[in-house]
């Protein structure tokens, strides 16, 4: 079963939002990107000057992650591992902080932080991959 929820940022390719292979459900990799293609941590000045909040873009993946969840009956408190990618490992903490709003150490998920070169939009500090344990019924 692979879906896609009408109501979120469409897959910049041909995945799903989430896949499911017997109890493990598979989350693409989630951004801030909302669906009119703005990203929510990403505002512009007057003078056009981007300016990035790592601790607003890592929420709105998280909540982005637990609705692709939702749609297939399950939620973020299933997930079983974590792979986030950092624009810039400066941001780090503010992740970090963020981060522990979701899962704490002692029954949260695996996880693994790596720092990227780049994302697929300029926009885009974090994105974050997901697994999810939940049993079919």
């Amino acid at each position: 079963m692979n879906t896609i929820l009408e109501d979120k940022a469409k897959p910049l390719g041909n995945y799903p939002h989430v896949k499911r292979v017997g109890d493990l459900l598979f989350v693409s990799g989630t951004s801030s990107r909302k669906p009119d293609n703005t990203h929510v941590g990403a505002t512009q000045d007057e003078n056009g000057k981007w300016t990035y909040d790592i601790r607003l873009q890592t929420e709105a993946v998280l909540n982005n992650i637990d609705a692709y969840l939702k749609s297939v009956g399950a939620d973020i408190s299933h997930v079983v591992d974590i792979t986030s990618f950092l624009v810039d490992m400066k941001d780090f903490p503010g992740y970090n902080e963020t981060y522990a709003k979701f899962f704490n150490k002692e029954s949260g998920p695996a996880r693994t932080t790596v720092a990227v070169h780049q994302l697929p939009h300029p926009n885009i500090i974090i994105e974050i991959k997901a697994i999810a344990h939940f049993p079919i019924k």
